[in-house]
């Protein structure tokens, strides 16, 4: 088996190194359970007397600032931790990295891209058969056009266009929240389900078709604050959303499904929204085979801002009293053959995904079938049994 590419913490940070407000989470053997940390010039440092979770870092009313004056023990060097995360070679006494999220729910948004739209709308007609995926996309295109980049969801010139489409024989549900007034916002995973960097991504053994979805991840509160951002893999199965729409969890929620991390960097003078419309998130995937594939999604293309999504997820119309974190959506599209013409790309097992954006890092992970990576098995009850035996809730 591949070992995993972790990389070396420096590559793991952002640009600008521990300048900006930097949590995660560890897991800390010592107590048998995680740590909320904070990552500083001086090494990984141990929150937990003042944050028992990373939702009660979330919900101060300034979380940055929260952090940012918070103190404790140095657990480790960021390089120790880092070398000790891959499950291959990991020391199960010392710490390890997790996803730096807990009791937020995963949310995503999809279809949030015009060429992701087009995506879609290749696998739905093509039914989850890769090998028809080719001649469906040059007809969709000719059809198409370049006249998707500029639409904004919603408006009247978005509907003339969807009308048009339709006319043609060309409509489809991605349509709707591709270009019409309401996104397609879903729950990805289970509170406590996501993977940090370091480890395996599963995907289902029956998917023959699949790839990864580099996205930025906004981290928000109960109050509908985004606070902060990360970067996420949405791991994404396309035959089996293909096959139905209604095959949606199955295709998008599996054991090591859903990546986050490496930290979330808190918004503070540093880093803010204006800095997330801005990313352009990189994608790397290396295989075995010598394979290597190379892509870039740039948030200044998103057919919606994402506060808008934002809004649509969180109000009177639902609450979310832990918060919420909301993937935003790719313009990767997986469409460069990779074993033969016409079929795009899809995942080999041990696969190599580096996620990366400079103001926020970079995550890694390997491919394997979710069946056959480590288990999920530290939920909602262990946590809480966990905390209290630590003394930690208050």
């Amino acid at each position: 088996m591949t070992p995993i590419t972790t990389t070396d913490s420096a590559a793991l940070l952002p640009e600008d190194g521990t300048t900006g407000v930097l949590a995660g989470r560890v897991w800390v053997p010592r107590v048998g359970g995680p740590s909320v940390v904070a990552v500083r010039a001086e090494g990984v440092v141990d929150l937990s007397a003042t944050f028992s979770t990373m939702r009660a870092v979330t919900e101060s009313p300034t979380p940055a600032a929260a952090v940012a004056a918070a103190s404790g023990p140095v657990l480790c060097s960021l390089d120790d931790l880092v070398a000790n995360t891959a499950p291959d070679t990991r020391d199960a006494g010392r710490p390890w990295l997790l996803s730096p999220i807990d009791l937020q729910v995963v949310k995503a948004a999809g279809v949030t891209f015009p060429l992701s739209m087009l995506e879609r709308i290749i696998e739905e007609r093509a039914r989850g058969e890769k090998d028809a995926a080719l001649g469906i996309r040059a007809e969709i295109t000719a059809a198409i056009g370049g006249e998707l980049d500029t639409l904004i969801p919603g408006s009247p010139e978005a509907a003339r266009v969807k009308a048009a489409l339709i006319e043609r024989g060309l409509w489809s549900q991605y349509l709707e929240v591709g270009i019409g007034p309401d996104a397609e916002v879903f729950t990805k995973a289970p509170v406590l389900a996501s993977v940090g960097t370091g480890v395996d991504v599963g995907i289902h053994s029956s998917s023959e078709w699949n790839n990864p979805e580099p996205e930025i991840v906004l981290v928000v509160s109960s109050r509908g604050d985004v606070v902060g951002a990360t970067l996420g893999n949405d791991v994404n199965l396309r035959d089996i959303e293909g096959r139905s729409a209604l095959l949606l969890p199955k295709a998008k929620d599996n054991n090591g499904s859903a990546a986050i991390g490496p930290f979330l960097r808190l918004f503070d003078a540093s880093y803010g929204m204006d800095d997330v419309r801005a990313a352009v998130v990189t994608l790397t995937v290396a295989g075995v085979d010598g394979y290597t594939l190379r892509a870039q999604s740039p948030l200044s293309a998103i057919a919606r801002d994402p506060l808008d999504i934002v809004s649509q997820v969180v109000g009177d119309h639902h609450q979310y009293p832990d918060g919420f974190v909301l993937f935003l959506g790719t313009l990767f599209a997986p469409v460069e053959d990779r074993d033969a013409v016409g079929r795009g790309f899809t995942h080999h097992l041990d696969d190599v995904v580096r996620i990366a954006e400079p103001r926020l890092g970079s995550i890694t992970n390997r491919v394997r079938l979710s069946e056959e990576i480590e288990p999920w098995t530290f939920g909602i009850a262990a946590l809480f049994e966990n905390l209290t035996q630590r003394g930690l809730l208050r």
